[in-house]
């Protein structure tokens, strides 16, 4: 049975003047977006950070499960996600994701983390929802 998780968003207004909220199931966030937030550095989230933050996490929750699948449970994983955001024939796309982590794994070689991590950025499922999407990474065992 599939796992299914909901986000929400609503927009009031044209563009750019208009504003809009997002919210997930969870109640974990919720936020305020607009134009500004969006294509300038103006307050609230935008949905670029948004799916950032839901790669970065899957990547990271990811990475330490086939980590501790080796037989190294990791101290600690952290990833960001920069998500580029560029103006292409008279639209916007998202032509690549920068993934950075670094890894606190006790007893573990830098070529068995690199190896893993790898194998991640393209076997975690949210890598795989935007796979269509160039992703680079670099990975730093501390």
């Amino acid at each position: 049975m599939a796992i299914v998780r909901k986000g929400q968003a609503e927009w009031k207004g044209g563009v750019p003047e208009g504003s809009g909220s997002v919210s997930v199931q969870s109640g974990a966030f919720s936020g305020s977006y607009g134009f500004k937030s969006r294509m300038e550095d103006g307050p609230g989230t935008n949905p670029e950070e948004l799916i950032g933050a839901a790669h970065a996490a899957c990547f990271s929750m990811a990475l330490s499960l086939a980590l501790a699948q080796a037989g190294h449970v990791p101290t600690r994983v952290q990833t960001t996600a920069k998500v580029h955001l560029d103006k292409r024939d008279g639209g916007y796309v998202i032509p690549l994701i920068e993934l950075v982590t670094e890894g606190e794994v006790p007893g573990i070689s830098d070529e068995e983390f690199q190896k893993l991590a790898t194998a991640t950025k393209s076997g975690c499922p949210v890598s795989k929802a935007l796979s269509a999407v160039e992703m680079k990474l670099t990975a730093k065992l501390l």
